[in-house]
């Protein structure tokens, strides 16, 4: 009889927190983001008979193309409670380095691979010095940012270099099913991959447990070092891959190519729901970020809004996506505490 006595309190107690949990399923902050994301595309639709049109579509993903490109790593390496700004910086610098040995008579061919590597070794020198040195990664990639943006023009100087091979050049034209750009058919064939790695595999809870806490997951038999260094490796080849993209795409070769464009991918993950600090967030996030902003910066340029204003909007987005989730998450602490005591006054002694 003590004993059920005892019980009966302890299932009352756990109510309250069983459908909090519940509650929480559905605010999840990626959910909210995909929520808001087909409200916006309604609002557009009902507000400009252009908005929703095959080929206006297809110009607002191909705008973010790149961008959503570099996403896919840089989610990784945020879930990890890292970061790289001179993603933006390496893309410029891989469009001059290609420009630079296209004028010089290079092959295509022969390009593609060398601005890999660059790109490869520019990820790893981010990611020596974070893993090895021991520096925070904010303040080695903002050192970078301005390094690789430097080498950019003194590779190729302030001229432009065009006329890239007509075969390449109309590959990043492509449209598939109509409409569907070809560089976000293959940011989608990316996600889906990326996906199934960080949701499906150890790896991928691997980057959760060093997000969510490094020290634990480094004894608990867990690569932290090597796992980040790979991210940043990754980040640096896929920053190059995006730049030679981006090249042939707009069909030039400058040293100030994707400029800004870190910020927009910064806002995308956080948009997202994938904590600056890492150790949470998902890909559906991530896609739903980046296609709100897709969707808001074509809805601002139909209605001949500046580019500032665009940039100011993207500017409010970062921010909202970083303070929405922390104060959702305090707003939760504080009644958790405020029920406890009340919870504990109601059990018998």
């Amino acid at each position: 009889m003590a004993d059920t006595l005892t019980k009966q309190p302890e299932a009352r107690a756990e109510a309250p927190g069983t459908r909090s949990a519940g509650w929480q399923r559905f605010l999840r902050w990626d959910l909210a983001v995909t929520i808001i994301l087909i409200a916006v595309f309604g609002f557009g639709s009902a507000d400009n008979a252009s908005f929703a049109t095959t080929g206006n579509l297809s110009f607002a993903l191909n705008d973010i193309a790149e961008v959503a490109i570099i996403a896919l790593p840089m989610t990784l390496l945020v879930v990890c409670g890292e970061v790289d700004l001179s993603v933006a910086s390496m893309l410029g610098l891989s469009s001059a380095l290609a420009g630079s040995l296209w004028d010089a008579g290079w092959t295509f061919e022969m390009i593609i691979p060398v601005v890999l590597l660059v790109g490869l070794v520019g990820g790893l020198v981010n990611g020596l010095l974070v893993t090895k040195v021991g520096l925070p990664s904010l303040a080695v990639t903002i050192g970078t940012m301005t390094l690789y943006r430097g080498l950019a023009s003194v590779v190729l100087g302030t001229k432009a270099v065009a006329e890239f091979p007509q075969e390449y050049a109309d590959l990043t034209q492509q449209t598939v099913f109509g409409f569907i750009p070809f560089p976000i058919a293959l940011f989608a064939v990316l996600a889906a991959i990326t996906a199934v790695v960080l949701h499906a595999t150890g790896l991928g809870r691997a980057m959760f447990a060093i997000g969510a806490q490094e020290e634990a997951a480094y004894f608990a038999g867990i690569r932290v070092k090597r796992i980040k260094l790979a991210l940043f490796a990754l980040t640096g080849v896929v920053a190059a891959f995006a730049g030679l993209v981006f090249t042939l795409r707009y069909g030039s070769a400058r040293a100030d190519n994707g400029m800004g464009f870190e910020m927009t991918v910064i806002a995308a993950v956080l948009l997202g729901g994938v904590d600056f600090d890492g150790g949470k967030g998902t890909l559906l996030g991530v896609v739903s970020g980046l296609l709100l902003i897709a969707v808001l910066r074509n809805l601002l340029t139909l209605n001949d809004v500046a580019n500032e204003v665009q940039s100011i909007v993207t500017g409010v987005l970062l921010v909202v996506s970083v303070l929405t989730p922390r104060a959702i998450h305090a707003i939760g602490q504080r009644r958790r505490r405020s029920s406890g005591p009340a919870t504990a006054q109601g059990s018998p002694a």
